[in-house]
């Protein structure tokens, strides 16, 4: 139940400083083609961040801005069309307002939070907790409950929401170890000298075999947790440490697009020194290989909460 509570006034807002917040995007967290849009829009207001936007955007449609949900829900931003007809901004100006358009998306994305906070802001708590439950669940709910409703779905969509941004802002102070690391690069270390397989997961059917991402998968499920099957969704499991803070267990990843996660093709287990574990490519065996490359773009620290907020589907 999304409520309809009034047309955002764009204009007015940008008179007043949109794009000049203090929050950071992570290096290539977002593809380059939003990056300015989201960096921009992400300041609309006080209860929203670059980083909190763009992890709304990717939670909704992985960046894809032709998705459409078995509810009809359309675009990068996912609006359904009737919210749209009350909520869609014309964003860049052009004189329409597209809902498959990203310049018009984002920015109505961005305008419809800030409607949603203004609505909640009397309500008590964290104003941007009680806007993403308001997304979700629909403002009269969470004004009657005084909060984040107790309905599992919100109260969890909250939380991914949160724990997400912490992976798409650029961080501000040193990464904290994570605690499973050891554990997953002992589970890599015990497959050194594998061959690698295409696609493969290490499973039987697999002869034990894995690709890069399969690898990386399997090393944290040993420690209990989860992460998604693709490198590129592996590099939204937690923030990113700067390369002279790299520690053992740091996912580490590589793309022919340095500006763009979504490109990134290759990840390893970083174990020190410069060097990581990995399943190179056909022909070869998991084996250890140096991070210093061309094509290095950038660290993951893996976060149990992190991988949990990750969307199973993107």
């Amino acid at each position: 139940m999304l409520l309809v509570v009034g047309v955002y006034i764009v204009a007015g807002n940008l008179v007043n400083g949109v794009g000049k917040g203090s929050v950071g995007l992570a290096k290539g967290s977002v593809p380059g083609a939003y990056k300015t849009l989201v960096q921009k829009w992400g300041n609309l207001c006080p209860a929203i961040n670059p980083a909190l936007l763009a992890a709304q955007l990717y939670q909704e449609s992985g960046w894809d801005p032709d998705v459409v949900s078995h509810a009809d829900a359309r675009g990068i931003a996912q609006f359904i069309p009737s919210t749209w007809a009350t909520h869609g901004v014309d964003g860049d100006g052009d004189g329409d307002r597209d809902i498959w358009d990203p310049n018009d998306a984002i920015p109505s994305a961005a305008s419809y939070d800030c409607e949603l906070a203004k609505y909640v802001k009397d309500v008590p708590g964290d104003t941007t907790n009680n806007m993403l439950a308001a997304y979700n669940a629909g403002a009269y709910r969470v004004i009657k409950a005084g909060g984040v409703p107790a309905i599992t779905e919100t109260r969890n969509y909250v939380t991914r929401i949160r724990s997400l941004e912490k992976s798409f802002a650029a961080p501000t102070t040193r990464v904290d170890p994570s605690k499973q690391a050891a554990g997953a690069i002992y589970y890599a270390q015990k497959k050194l000298g594998t061959l690698y397989l295409w696609g493969g997961d290490g499973t039987a059917a697999d002869d034990g075999r894995f690709d890069c991402s399969g690898l990386t998968k399997a090393a944290y499920d040993s420690v209990g947790i989860s992460l998604p099957r693709v490198a590129n969704d592996q590099y939204n499991a937690g923030p990113h440490p700067d390369r002279d803070e790299l520690l053992p267990g740091d996912l580490v990843f590589f793309s022919d697009d340095l500006t763009n996660s979504r490109a990134i093709r290759h990840v390893g287990i970083y174990v020190g020194g410069g060097y990581m574990i990995d399943a190179p490519r056909t022909g070869a065996v998991i084996r250890f290989d140096p991070i210093d490359t061309p094509d290095y773009f950038g660290a993951t620290r893996v976060t149990e909460d992190g991988a949990k907020a990750l969307p199973t589907t993107v």
